[in-house]
């Protein structure tokens, strides 16, 4: 889907939480359908139309922070388990996310926040979701919507937003970047791998695909059927006592090769995408320093 951008904030809403994140683009926009009448044996033979607003449907994307990378994912994802306090440390707990396979998942709402006002978009679900994380990125996440609902002009008071000005204050959380992801593909660390992009749709049945861009390097490339991969991004910093903080690991199990992009015609070095099918599954780990549920 297209992305258009512009100046607003966007609040995520849920029973436990009014987060904002750190928008990016979006594309938030009435669900437009045509009701076809087709033409009459006799007559004219034109076929006539009738517009009808279905309710609400785009996308929002946004770079994943320490802050919001644990409910995003989760909205992404669509199922959750309660956090679990780790031992050994003295606050640090690990979610644990699981990619549904129905489409029918937890709904929530979405304010926007733009400088002619804002709206409320409820009744939401994710369509389908992007990850992307590519070298010298911020990594980022683009949730597909759809609502049966209309949207409509919010007036409550936010408990996040800055009365003070127009438009809701964005989340400054830390970024997560891409420099700092690592890559184990059946057990093995590849260091070749310049990003990935996870593309899941969960409309009529999962279906999940992830594109692998490496360099060609000699030696053993990545094998055509992959028991399981593993993609650890991390915040390294040295004001963290634990390494795990703010933390996100994913585990896809069972990828299968689907084609091989390499174009080779070049003098300098190749750097090529190669396409998998998940066949098997896809679950995530979030580490945070609160216990708080996250739907």
């Amino acid at each position: 889907m297209l992305v258009n951008g512009c100046d607003c904030s966007i609040v995520i809403k849920t029973p436990h939480h009014e987060k904002d994140i750190p928008y990016s683009d979006e594309t938030l926009r009435e669900d437009i359908k045509i009701l076809e009448e087709s033409a009459a044996i006799e007559g004219d033979g034109v076929c006539r139309g009738l517009r009808k607003v279905c309710g609400v449907t785009g996308c929002v994307v946004t770079p994943l922070t320490i802050n919001n990378a644990p409910l995003l994912l989760y909205l992404a994802m669509g199922l959750a388990s309660e956090p679990v306090l780790l031992s050994e440390t003295r606050n640090l707990f690990k979610y644990d996310l699981k990619l549904s396979p129905m489409e029918d998942t937890e709904i929530f709402s979405l304010i926007q926040d733009r400088k002619n006002g804002r709206k409320i978009f409820e009744g939401c679900r994710v369509k389908s979701f992007e990850l992307r994380i590519m070298r010298n990125e911020t990594i980022k996440l683009k949730l597909d919507i759809g609502s049966n609902f209309l949207p409509r002009d919010y007036t409550a008071q936010s408990q996040t937003s800055e009365m003070s000005g127009t438009v809701i204050g964005k989340e400054q959380g830390e970024r997560f970047n891409s420099d700092f992801v690592t890559y184990n593909i059946n057990g093995q660390e590849y260091k070749n791998i310049y990003g990935i992009t996870l593309n899941s749709k969960k409309e009529s049945g999962t279906k999940t695909e992830i594109i692998i861009k490496r360099a060609l390097q000699h030696g053993a490339d990545i094998p055509v059927i992959i028991e399981d991969m593993t993609i650890t991004a991390q915040l390294i910093r040295d004001k963290y006592e634990c390494r795990f903080f703010g933390a996100f690991r994913i585990t896809i199990n069972k990828l299968v090769l689907v084609s091989d992009e390499t174009e080779v015609n070049t003098s300098g070095a190749i750097v090529s995408p190669i396409r998998y099918f998940v066949s098997g599954g896809v679950k995530a780990e979030v580490f945070t320093n609160t216990g708080e549920l996250i739907p």
